[in-house]
């Protein structure tokens, strides 16, 4: 696509911030809304296979960390290409599918390979000097072949360590991946589940757990 036409594109989205939340108010009809989150909105744009990732005013150095992250992370096919991005905005592959968060919600099965699959994928990103955090179910998604794509790499340079993922990967373990666990969770349970763990009780009491146990 022509620089001229997602220049044009970006400048058709007008985002207000209601309730800590990004509302778009108007856009061009040849973008279509998928999602929202902490620092930008995500379009499809009509007739491709891509998104448009567009970084309200004051999240543009959230833009610039990301942008420079996927260009690390180039040539790994596990996580979406960037084609092209700006002061305030990303163009990626569009990946259809689900994210895992929304298989436990809907009962979607997945596997322990996918599971290893996205381990792959944060494995890569080490390798490339980077460090995978805040990394969540809602970020990995399964394709319609069978798939795992992760997305939002923008804090994948934090220095800290963050323990989050093993400790998502423990608990699927010990629960989810059990036999006669039922596949379909509710959503107040995940999001209990959630507030429970950044609550850091549950994370020190998940590391007293991994000690006992290895």
């Amino acid at each position: 696509m022509d620089p001229d036409e997602i220049s044009a594109l970006v400048h058709s989205i007008k985002i207000k911030t209601e309730k800590h939340k990004f509302i778009i108010e108007s856009m061009s009809p040849a973008l279509k809304l998928i999602g929202s989150g902490r620092s930008a909105v995500v379009c499809k744009m009509e007739e491709t296979d891509k998104v448009l990732k567009v970084f309200p005013t004051g999240y543009e150095h959230i833009a610039r960390e990301e942008a420079s992250v996927y260009q690390q992370l180039k040539g790994c096919s596990l996580f979406p290409k960037m084609y092209a991005f700006g002061t305030n905005y990303l163009v990626l592959d569009y990946i259809p599918g689900v994210t895992l968060y929304d298989c436990l919600m809907k009962g979607i099965p997945f596997t322990k390979k996918h599971i290893q699959e996205a381990d792959q994928a944060f494995a890569y990103a080490k390798q490339q000097g980077l460090n995978p955090a805040d990394v969540h179910l809602k970020n990995i998604i399964l394709t319609p072949t069978g798939m795992v794509k992760v997305i939002d790499v923008a804090r994948f340079r934090q220095t800290k360590h963050d323990q989050q993922w093993e400790d998502i990967k423990r608990i699927l373990d010990s629960v989810y991946f059990k036999k006669y666990t039922p596949k379909k969770i509710p959503c107040f349970i995940l999001e209990g589940i959630a507030a429970l763990y950044k609550s850091r009780l549950t994370q020190r009491w998940l590391g007293r757990w991994h000690h006992r146990t290895n």
